[in-house]
């Protein structure tokens, strides 16, 4: 009897705790992939890198940024808009834009300053090149993370 009972009784602690270890997945997470939705969010510029060439070693664009365009906020609206935000230290002129976008496959174009290929993007960050950028076989890499 007291074996049955113990058998019972640990079956029981088992099942519960495996009934609460169990992770329930969030039921409105939002799309995490390459479409309008996937990346509408909030994004800052935290790297720019340049290359003259697929040899060539890569040089930090953001170097040569005036301070005032380093703390600008993109907002990606899933409506297909876009607003670039000149925020915290303001340039002058402002340069704060707005604007569409769209994105097809791994192509990004917008009316404005968001055209690319995107290289990779895990829902929080967005890495986009642009091919040939200033002169031909160069790349200008873009990294954003999401705010």
């Amino acid at each position: 009897m007291k074996t049955t009972t113990m058998k019972w009784a640990l079956m029981a602690i088992m099942s519960g705790s495996m009934f609460f270890s169990c992770k329930k997945e969030k039921e409105n997470t939002p799309e995490c992939g390459k479409t309008l939705t996937g990346l509408a969010g909030s994004y800052k510029l935290t790297a720019l890198q340049y290359k003259s060439g697929a040899n060539a070693e890569p040089a930090d664009y953001m170097a040569y940024m005036d301070d005032c365009e380093k703390d600008n906020l993109l907002v990606l609206k899933s409506d297909g808009t876009y607003d670039y935000n000149d925020i915290g230290s303001v340039c002058s002129p402002d340069g704060t834009e707005h604007g569409t976008w769209v994105v097809e496959g791994n192509t990004l174009t917008s009316d404005g300053i968001l055209n690319g290929t995107i290289g990779s993007y895990d829902c929080k960050t967005l890495v986009y090149y642009i091919d040939n950028a200033i002169e031909k076989g160069d790349r200008l890499t873009y990294t954003l993370v999401r705010q």
